[in-house]
């Protein structure tokens, strides 16, 4: 492939990470203003919601902005240009930082519903991406890094936020004050959670990253309800054991597969 065919190409999707971190540190309230724990009526607080992940789960974001950071850097050079894999890739790496930048700008316009819709446009995104990933062979171990690495991290921590961003919206829309069963409905969507990541693991062959992700916001679940409104020691044993689940399924699905330098 004629790397100069693919200059433009890559200069956006550049200049599409440059956007969903502009928008991460303007989000992040920064500069003024709400950020997104303030923004929609505070409904993705830590502690708003029983399916909310302690605030400190948050910090996977800045190792996946560095990722993102470093992919955009990377896939400006020749190689990454020349690569067939890569064409296929950008689109949907450079649709995934954008649709990043679009939740935190109707987050902050106080449209729950909103951001979920572009939530869920943004998972099916990463999908995407992971299932072009497995079908296309790595150059090596920096591509592997920086690409399925990234991007799996990526898909991971938004299958977590997904579950959080749907019950804020339920929550705010019909308030859990009155909503006896909200400690049960917790635990099944937890169970859900990690039986979907379970199962991503076992398709995968034993990608680490996502199942890394999922895990790591599980866990912070688990740690967000041993204080608050929502303390639960069910939940706490519940996000616990889901998240030590992924965990195991992902280093079972590893042991049983062949290695493949592709595979993080």
């Amino acid at each position: 492939m004629d790397s100069s065919s693919q200059l433009f190409p890559a200069i956006v999707t550049l200049l599409a990470v440059v956007v969903a971190i502009i928008g991460a540190f303007f989000g992040s309230g920064a500069v003024g203003g709400d950020g997104v724990t303030d923004s929609a009526g505070g409904w993705l607080d830590a502690d708003a919601t029983p399916i909310a992940p302690a605030s400190s789960a948050f910090s996977i974001w800045s190792v996946i902005y560095v990722g993102l950071a470093a992919y955009a850097i990377w896939q400006l050079g020749r190689t990454a240009r020349s690569s067939e894999r890569q064409r296929r890739l950008r689109p949907w790496i450079a649709g995934s930082a954008l649709l990043n930048a679009a939740w935190l700008g109707v987050v902050s316009l106080d449209t729950l519903i909103g951001s979920v819709l572009v939530i869920l446009v943004l998972l099916a995104v990463l999908i995407r991406t992971l299932l072009l990933m497995m079908a296309t062979r790595t150059s090596g171990w920096v591509e592997t890094l920086l690409v399925d690495g990234t991007m799996g991290l990526y898909l991971g921590w938004v299958s977590v936020a997904v579950a959080a961003n749907i019950t804020a919206w339920l929550a705010g829309g019909v308030g859990l004050d009155g909503f006896d069963g909200w400690e049960l409905a917790t635990v099944a969507i937890v169970t859900v959670a990690a039986v979907i990541a379970m199962a991503l693991a076992f398709f995968t062959r034993g990608r680490l990253a996502p199942a890394i992700a999922t895990a790591w916001g599980l866990a912070w679940i688990a740690v967000a309800r041993t204080e608050g409104q929502f303390e639960s020691q069910t939940l706490v044993w519940t996000a616990a054991v889901a998240s030590a689940a992924v965990v195991v399924a992902v280093v079972v699905a590893r042991l049983r597969r062949e290695r493949s330098p592709e595979t993080v």
